[in-house]
């Protein structure tokens, strides 16, 4: 057998499935969360057909013919969508072989994209589907560079084509990270900022074919890819804290108004949430930063996206990397109702809390009504719990995407399932104690 056959077999024993056949499914008599912001529904009914939502809500008529689940006792939602995440870049963090999450010595930073290192397959990505997490979006760390890179959209379908769209967007880092990386202030992290997008615009304007100035500090590569955050054809994503660094966030609004400016992190966002508000800048954040640990989040509380939501601020959680995995959104959705019953605190609504992990960061990403939302025409992302999903208690039984059922056994469950009644006859004595 030749190495190209041999390779070719190789490969076709681990590759994953191909993409199943969407399958037609109706779920009835469960409460229904249907992610756009609204209270659950009691007695509702969600209907799947082809891969796309047909209808969701109560007294939804049951088409004849039509796989049936009885959902008494139950809740269904859409799936989970977790913003800014590392989700298949890596296997074993501290191994650097198996991690594809910053390039510290690449001579690019704004042009890299994460689309081609994503790895379908990654059991980081088996375990927050079986969380109920249908559709991610995924972004590289800061190498020696303010940006990143470009980041993507994926969904979580046991199958190898989880790229939704490649190139979603630009991430830069501002504030005191944004400071170390360019030289050890935030006046040095603005000058790189505003230069890189002077060039990116320069050459944008240029005939193809011609020369670029020749004391250019980008690459002919980072420059193109920044230009498209000048056109706002690709969302430019901010790391950014504090109430001050924000407000020279949105003031680039002013200077490039094409510019689609996305906040991430906002420590102190509610300190300026008006502003925030009236720019109609997003915001993607993660609740449980909420320690004053350094100069840039000496405000931080758990009450900043409430505020901020109740200032008109569109408000999403992510920012799951590393060890704080996507499945943990519920979590911290559910921590933002619990805010509600404490003197003093700005929580948020249940509908509220489900759309900041469902339908607003769908929107923010660029799926608004097509993701994070059980509405007609939506993708079939649909998960079944055992009880409501904002309790942590609850767990997924079921979940579906683009109405395929998908597998919930992962390397965690393995393991669970070999240790749970592990035969210790034959245990050294040393286990004795």
């Amino acid at each position: 057998m030749s190495r190209r056959a041999i390779l070719t077999a190789a490969l076709a024993a681990v590759a994953l499935p191909c993409a199943a056949q969407a399958q037609d499914l109706v779920i009835t008599n469960a409460t229904l969360a249907i992610g756009d912001g609204g209270s659950p529904i009691e007695q509702g009914t969600v209907v799947v057909r082809g891969g796309k939502v047909v209808a969701a809500g109560a007294g939804v008529a049951v088409p004849a013919g039509m796989q049936t689940i009885d959902g008494t006792g139950k809740w269904v939602t859409p799936g989970l969508f977790t913003p800014m995440t590392d989700l298949g870049l890596w296997d074993v963090e501290a191994v650097d072989t198996s991690n594809d999450t910053e390039a510290d010595d690449s001579p690019f930073n704004a042009a890299l994209d994460v689309s081609p290192a994503l790895n379908p397959s990654s059991q980081h990505v088996a375990i927050s589907r079986a969380g109920g997490v249908t559709r991610a979006t995924v972004a590289a760390f800061n190498g020696k560079s303010i940006f990143a890179g470009q980041g993507a959209a994926i969904d979580l379908a046991a199958d190898a084509t989880m790229l939704m769209k490649p190139r979603a967007f630009q991430f830069v880092e501002l504030g005191e990270a944004g400071a170390k990386l360019a030289g050890g202030s935030r006046v040095a992290a603005h000058v790189a900022l505003r230069n890189a997008l002077r060039e990116a615009k320069e050459l944008a304007a240029l005939p193809a074919g011609s020369q670029r100035q020749s004391d250019a500090m980008l690459t002919r590569p980072d420059a193109l890819a920044l230009a498209k955050v000048l056109d706002g054809s690709e969302p430019l994503y901010v790391g950014v804290e504090r109430a001050a660094d924000i407000r020279s966030v949105l003031a680039l609004k002013g200077e490039f108004p094409k510019m689609n400016l996305v906040l991430v992190g906002a420590s102190e966002g509610w300190l300026v949430a008006s502003e925030i508000a009236a720019a109609h800048v997003p915001v993607i954040t993660m609740p449980l930063h909420d320690l004053p640990d350094t100069f840039e989040t000496l405000a931080a509380t758990q009450s900043n996206v409430g505020r901020m939501t109740k200032a008109g601020v569109k408000v999403a959680i992510g920012m799951f990397t590393g060890g704080n995995q996507p499945r943990y959104a519920k979590q911290q959705a559910g921590n933002l109702v619990a805010l509600t019953k404490l003197p003093g605190a700005a929580g948020l609504t249940w509908g509220q809390a489900f759309a900041a992990i469902s339908s607003i960061p769908a929107e923010i990403s660029g799926y608004g009504g097509k993701a994070g939302v059980l509405a007609p025409g939506a993708v079939g992302d649909v998960v079944l719990w055992d009880g409501d999903p904002l309790e942590l208690s609850s767990a997924p039984e079921e979940v579906w995407i683009d109405g395929v059922k998908q597998p919930l056994e992962n390397h965690q469950t393995r393991l669970r399932e070999r240790y749970k009644d592990l035969d210790r006859t034959y245990l050294p004595k040393a286990y004795d104690w």
